[in-house]
């Protein structure tokens, strides 16, 4: 006879659908790290310059 108890499952199932491929180009900007942190800096200047200034 088969046993009546339920299989307890922890996670959804794997995937679930939202499978990514990393060779595919989705386009989009492209930025330079350094770029992108230099920017954050200047923007930090600015803002404590204004604060002594103002």
């Amino acid at each position: 006879m088969p046993s009546l108890k339920r299989t307890r499952y922890e996670g959804g199932p794997s995937g679930a659908g939202l499978i990514r491929y990393f060779d595919v180009d989705e386009g989009g900007p492209k930025l330079d790290p350094k770029l992108v942190i230099g920017i954050i800096v200047v923007m930090i200047f600015l803002e404590l310059m204004s604060k002594i200034i103002l």
